[in-house]
């Protein structure tokens, strides 16, 4: 394609390319801190082209494409072509990934022990992971948690933190301006806005973390907190896996090993204050 850009998150290399200049742009600044594939050699490729050619410039219309792909996947104006780029991404992850099992969860990290949040959409995990991350927590992933089924240690995939509506000033009101990407209103999730690993998570991302902690938020009810048994954790992260059944055998027994081995809780709260205290409370206490 004509615009080009390569990057390495984590152990994933992908290769984006698009038919327009402004998403690669913002893609080259907002991961303008980190690597390129080794060998220059992607895991995925992503493409963002438009289905006729006078969607170029008439009415600009971004499809995804690249090596998997959703046939019926509706296209995004240009002005959201970040968006599309990082749903690219996600959709090569979901799809081809086989190395790892994925959970779609925000993972944060410890003195080498990781904290794996998961949940509905809305439940708040990328929000407390970008705020973690605020107050010493090492960024590992927002998106997915990658769950080795060799070893059973998580692998860090760093990516751009997508915060939606509320959540941007809650994170805008603690970090600096510099560390976000361009407000994308109108969006199918409505208003998006991407926050920036900071230069911890990227310089240690190849640094995986035995998973010590699973915990559940909701978020918009009184504060409660309760356990959560091992066969609950397993039906929930099934559900929260794109890759468990392709995995077969292999998905079955790490996610058998990871439930068995690893304390759960969830939490409700009704603010990012009352959140933190009870994240901390919980790692205290697993």
């Amino acid at each position: 394609m004509k615009h080009v850009f390569s990057v390495a998150i984590g152990p994933v290399g992908f290769r984006i390319g698009s038919d327009w200049r402004a998403p690669i742009a913002q893609l080259e600044t907002l991961y303008g801190a980190y690597p390129k594939p080794a060998g220059d050699v992607p895991d995925f490729t992503v493409r963002l082209f438009a289905a006729r050619p006078w969607r170029r410039v008439l009415r600009p219309s971004v499809m995804i494409g690249g090596d998997f792909v959703l046939p019926e996947a509706a296209p995004l104006p240009l002005a959201q072509g970040l968006l599309a780029a990082e749903m690219g991404m996600n959709l090569q992850m979901a799809l081809g990934q086989r190395r790892y099992l994925l959970l779609h969860a925000s993972v944060v990290e410890r003195d080498g022990e990781a904290l794996v949040m998961t949940g509905v959409s809305g439940a708040g995990k990328s929000t407390l992971a970008a705020l973690l991350s605020l107050r010493g927590w090492r960024l590992m992933g927002d998106e997915f948690a990658l769950l080795d089924p060799e070893t059973g240690q998580l692998y860090a995939f760093p990516r751009l933190v997508s915060l939606k509506n509320a959540s941007i000033a809650t994170v805008a009101a603690e970090a600096a301006e510099d560390r976000f990407g361009p407000l994308l209103e109108g969006t199918p999730k409505g208003t998006i806005r991407h926050f920036v690993p900071d230069a911890q998570a990227i310089t240690t991302m190849t640094q995986p973390a035995c998973p010590a902690l699973i915990l559940f938020p909701s978020f918009g009810f009184e504060p409660a907190a309760r356990d959560v048994s091992p066969s609950e954790v397993f039906v929930r992260l099934t559900q929260a896996s794109t890759n468990y059944v392709a995995l077969g055998e292999r998905g079955f027994d790490a996610l058998t090993r990871l439930v068995t081995s690893v304390p759960a809780r969830a939490i409700d709260y009704p603010d990012t204050a009352s959140a933190i205290a009870q994240v901390e409370a919980a790692w205290a206490a697993r």
